[in-house]
């Protein structure tokens, strides 16, 4: 699959678990052939360190019922699962995983807090969904900036932040912090505001509070500013969760990329980051056992 067509699939993820779940136990078995024969060898015998939070976005193993990632997450040392809604919580409970980055209360990518016509929305959204996943024990609610539409930066900035200060209070009632995507706007979301770090730092410093941080998705970032280490560096104040993914393509993050994660994964323990790092690849293999191989390759290389 290429780049470009990537974005898709996440678009549609997203509005289905805003709807409600994925189908759980459509699929066959994936822990059945989720052995030690199918593991990577390389890996099996791995200790987790400690040093990182793993999670993995539910979009990219939508093939795979629910429950069963869940299951093979506990086994690869996965603690909790991204972008998720209240309807599924219960199952992440089940499994003792953790909610690390809660969705539901967006619009979808495109139409965004930078838009004045989708505050009243975002609003009515946003402060229905805060106290539920306060109630549910978690932390984290995603937001998106949207599309231009040929706004300015200054304008994007000031729409924003109009917006999130009608919000800000609550979530910080309810100890819950609003975290916006950085998205990069070359290849897979064009025209999408918030496709640099500093102009998201900016939005931070307008919002002006703590509740309000960014994800910071390190597929995203390298294609549309690179300087990935210096970045996280720089601005790790204003970053409370990170996405993987290799570039090009969204692919497995091992060396058939540009990136080289384990770097990356030591820059962000030495900045003292205590969130969440998720997986979100796309993985090669099309059959649930080799999709979870390569998920567990993925988190032994990002534990450093």
């Amino acid at each position: 699959m290429s780049t470009s067509s990537s974005s898709q699939p996440r678009r549609r993820a997203i509005k289905n678990i805003v709807l409600g779940s994925l189908a759980v136990g459509a699929a066959p078995s994936a822990l059945a052939g989720f052995s030690s024969s199918t593991k990577s060898k390389e890996y099996s015998d791995h200790t987790m360190k400690g040093n990182i939070n793993h999670s993995v976005c539910r979009w990219c193993y939508g093939s795979i019922p629910l429950e069963e990632l869940c299951a093979a997450a506990k086994k690869i040392g996965i603690s909790a699962i991204d972008l998720v809604g209240p309807k599924d919580w219960p199952v992440l409970k089940k499994y003792g995983l953790y909610s690390s980055m809660c969705n539901g209360a967006e619009i979808n990518l495109e139409d965004g807090f930078n838009e004045k016509a989708f505050h009243e929305k975002l609003v009515k959204n946003y402060s229905e969904m805060i106290p539920v996943v306060a109630k549910a024990g978690y932390k984290q609610l995603i937001c998106f900036s949207g599309s231009k539409r040929k706004l300015s930066d200054e304008e994007g900035w000031n729409n924003c932040a109009e917006g999130l200060k009608k919000i800000i209070g609550l979530a910080e009632k309810h100890k819950v912090v609003l975290v916006m995507e950085l998205l990069n706007s070359k290849i897979d979301h064009k025209d999408y505001q918030c496709d640099k770090t500093a102009w998201g730092v900016e939005l931070a410093k307008r919002v002006g509070s703590e509740n309000f941080k960014l994800l910071y998705d390190i597929y995203h970032m390298q294609i549309d500013e690179g300087d990935v280490i210096r970045t996280i560096r720089e601005y790790h104040p204003y970053i409370s969760h990170y996405h993987t993914g290799g570039v090009p393509g969204r692919r497995e993050i091992d060396d058939s990329q540009e990136l080289y994660y384990p770097a990356i994964m030591k820059a962000i323990t030495e900045v003292n980051f205590k969130g969440y790092v998720a997986q979100e690849f796309i993985p090669t293999p099309k059959d649930a056992a080799g999709q979870l191989a390569s998920l567990e390759k993925a988190v032994q290389i990002c534990d450093v």
